[in-house]
């Protein structure tokens, strides 16, 4: 079971025109919004990365809004996270094993960041409506890839719920208002 004292939300390079043509884009970015909030709500650390911003653009408005107030993005030249310096230290910094995946495109950077993930022993959890790719055949092959070596495979609606783990409560009513 997930817990949240034990969790990283990692936003994956969500920036540029990129951001606007992948599969479902208008869902995608809503969904990360709701994933954002829902950190903030369960105290989760968010890493936001961020591929090549000066040529590739930066990360998408709607969640530079939301994040932008407490954080700064991580650049990185690499497609996986792992290979960032700055990454790596935030996620020793946290002390956390349990990492929530989400971002573009799910076949490259998001698939090579989890692999790097699973092999330095974190357990690694793909939110299937929080990762897109240009093509949906694409996206789904990234999350086969990703599944058959060894990631969880969850959603936001259910990720939100395990984390909860009761009907009740001042936080369970703010999350119910999320997912209306």
């Amino acid at each position: 079971m997930l817990k949240a004292e034990q969790c990283v939300l990692v936003l994956v390079d969500v920036q540029g025109k990129l951001a606007q043509v992948v599969h479902q884009s208008d869902v995608l970015i809503e969904k990360l919004a709701t994933l954002i909030t829902a950190a903030e709500l369960f105290e989760i650390p968010i890493l936001w990365l961020e591929q090549l911003p000066d040529k590739l653009g930066t990360t998408t408005p709607r969640l530079q809004e939301l994040l932008s107030p407490k954080q700064q993005p991580i650049t990185k030249a690499h497609f996986s996270a792992w290979q960032a310096e700055d990454f790596r230290e935030s996620l020793i910094k946290h002390d956390r094993k349990q990492i929530l995946i989400t971002g573009i495109e799910t076949h490259i950077c998001v698939y090579q960041t989890c692999r790097d993930l699973l092999d330095n022993d974190f357990c690694v959890h793909i939110v299937s409506d929080g990762v897109s790719s240009r093509t949906l055949e694409n996206k789904q092959l990234g999350i086969d890839m990703m599944t058959q070596y060894g990631a969880l495979l969850t959603n936001c609606e259910s990720l939100l719920f395990e984390l909860q783990h009761q009907a009740q409560g001042e936080r369970f009513k703010q999350l119910l208002k999320m997912i209306k």
